[in-house]
């Protein structure tokens, strides 16, 4: 599959639309390494449409996530389960990250080749965890969904500052503080093959972060607000009581946090 457009915010926004899952996984790549050749301009030749629901794949359900059943790793069924939910957040992951490059026009050249990076990153990621769930018997849509990170996005639509903070910095990030203990309770039940893939997961998650900190600070030093103070004011107007520990401090100083954004996300979350 080829990509046709030769604008990256045509080509972002053919991505986003795409409801297939295997074609939006072979547009994301083809837009990537399209990019890499120079070959599609950053050149805003229409102002984005505004944000709804981007292409998704009728299965999985969405539901809230106080109704997604807990189950164990113990067991085969709980392990698909599992490994289920991460690709469900991987696949929207491109498309968080396609909104990134599509939504926000007015951003350095270095921003659209970070948020192509980790569409094409997200992309591979998805696609380690279908291979997984294929042999745990199961596929994408197997299981129910939640939606939290596309709610997120349309919440901050309007600001890549917003976007910046909560998403990756939020969001994401709380994929540093989690997959930690979900390696070692498959390590301990011996699914040595999920572990390998969360593992690589895990450590390019860091430099997703990582940008999403970069261009938070960047936006902070355009609109002339201190970083620490706004996103502080962000979570409170967006994730009040909804912030959870323990927080990674390793990999979060590793993806752009200060030691004092970590004092007081603890102190957020106590």
């Amino acid at each position: 599959m080829t990509v046709t457009p030769d604008n990256l915010f045509d080509a972002a926004e053919r991505c986003l639309a795409c409801d297939e899952v295997a074609a939006k996984l072979a547009l994301t790549h083809a837009a990537a390494r399209a990019f890499e050749r120079g070959e599609l301009a950053v050149a805003d030749t229409s102002p984005p449409m505004p944000i709804g629901a981007p292409g998704r794949p009728p299965l999985p359900n969405l539901v809230s996530p106080r109704r997604l059943a807990q189950r164990g790793m113990g067991s085969s069924e709980g392990r698909a389960a599992l490994v289920h939910a991460v690709a469900h957040i991987e696949f929207n992951a491109i498309n968080l990250a396609w909104d990134a490059v599509y939504r926000f026009r007015d951003m350095p050249a270095a921003y659209y080749a970070d948020w192509v990076r980790v569409a094409d990153d997200e992309a591979r990621h998805f696609t380690m965890l279908a291979g997984r769930l294929a042999q745990l018997g199961h596929a994408y849509g197997d299981f129910d969904a939640h939606d939290g990170l596309w709610d997120m996005a349309v919440r901050t639509a309007d600001s890549c500052l917003a976007r910046m903070a909560l998403v990756p910095r939020v969001l994401e990030a709380r994929g540093l503080d989690v997959t930690p203990g979900m390696i070692e309770r498959l390590r301990s039940v011996g699914d040595l093959d999920t572990v390998a893939i969360l593992e690589t997961i895990l450590a390019e998650e860091v430099a997703h972060v990582a940008a999403g900190s970069r261009w938070f600070a960047w936006c902070c030093a355009r609109e002339g607000v201190e970083p620490q103070a706004t996103f502080r004011a962000l979570i409170d107007a967006h994730m009040r009581g909804s912030l959870r520990g323990p927080f990674n401090v390793d990999a979060r100083l590793r993806a752009g946090f200060t030691p004092a954004e970590i004092a007081q996300l603890d102190e957020i979350a106590a």
